[in-house]
């Protein structure tokens, strides 16, 4: 395309010249009149770029205006790289355009979103004081009561959820220390089971002793639990397998159409949930240094491996 232009204007430059020679760029010489001659267009050779002009009085011989084909390589260079910085010069403007439009059209949802997480720290905060007096209130009360059974779930449910959004909203601090793995796996599972009694619940646990948050791991197994049963089947199941420094919990589910997005921050595969369950998860995991795998076979069976 420069090429075209340069010649172009070059041949013009050369037919103004004819009629005035007043451009010291271009040479003139007179050769012999042939029958191949074409008047007035560019030609080139192996040195130069040239056009014949015809002589008035003399029918035998032509004159050729030529311009050095060195000297218009080299313009032809220089036209790229002019044209070359032109384009990076206005890909940088319109650089800092957009990025001053993305940040005038990104502040305002920042700060709303600024205000919004600190409007929810304040209701975690408020939050706390009546979630820790209504457990306390509960365990004075007959827990053989069905009434109070089921009030003393959900407000446990009510205090995991309340924990969650603490953590997700924090930088927590961890304490490690050892305890019963089983015991922690027997406290989630008599919890939901107790709710999602439906499902068939296979639990297989080694008493082991492991080093970690014990909070922070009672709120990865909460989670997991809660995702496994939120997301299962009618008369699906449950599978909880732990051996030595490892943990397996299976369930049945409708498959998952995303399993490489499934730990990402408000991902959701359906209108249930928040969508910060599995995203806490992969948070303490890393926190803590536990590694996970997450598989899903022919069966839509769903599980996730905990490796500590």
């Amino acid at each position: 395309m420069e090429e075209e232009h340069l010649s172009e204007h070059i041949f013009l430059e050369m037919k103004n010249y004819s009629f005035f020679f007043e451009d010291n760029r271009f040479d003139i010489d007179i050769v012999p009149q042939t029958k191949a001659h074409k008047f007035y267009e560019l030609n080139f050779d192996k040195d130069t770029l040239y056009i014949l002009v015809p002589l008035l009085e003399d029918k035998e011989n032509v004159l050729k205006i030529f311009y050095p084909l060195r000297s218009y390589k080299i313009l032809l260079q220089e036209t790229k790289q002019t044209i070359l910085w032109q384009f990076l010069f206005l890909t940088l403007i319109a650089f800092f355009i957009s990025l001053l439009f993305s940040y005038y059209s990104i502040n305002p949802l920042r700060k709303s979103l600024t205000i919004l997480e600190e409007f929810i720290k304040d209701i975690i905060h408020d939050l706390n004081t009546p979630i820790t007096s209504i457990l306390i209130n509960l365990k004075m009360m007959d827990s053989k009561d069905e009434e109070v059974e089921s009030i003393a779930q959900s407000a446990k449910a009510i205090s995991m959820l309340h924990k969650n959004l603490d953590s997700y909203l924090k930088d927590m601090q961890f304490q490690k220390n050892r305890f019963s793995l089983k015991e922690v796996i027997d406290e989630q599972t008599a919890f939901f089971s107790s709710i999602y009694n439906y499902l068939d619940w296979k639990v297989d646990v080694e008493d082991t002793t492991i080093y970690s948050d014990k909070h922070a791991f009672s709120r990865i197994i909460y989670n997991l639990l809660s995702n496994a049963c939120k997301y299962n089947t009618s008369h699906g199941f449950v599978k909880i397998i732990a051996q030595e420094h490892q943990l397996s919990i299976s369930n049945s589910s409708h498959g998952i159409h995303n399993p490489s997005k499934i730990f990402d921050r408000f991902y959701k595969e359906s209108d249930r949930g928040l969508g910060i369950g599995l995203h806490i998860v992969d948070k303490l995991c890393k926190e803590l240094g536990i590694e996970k795998k997450l598989e899903v076979d022919h069966n839509n069976t769903v599980t996730i491996h905990l490796y500590f």
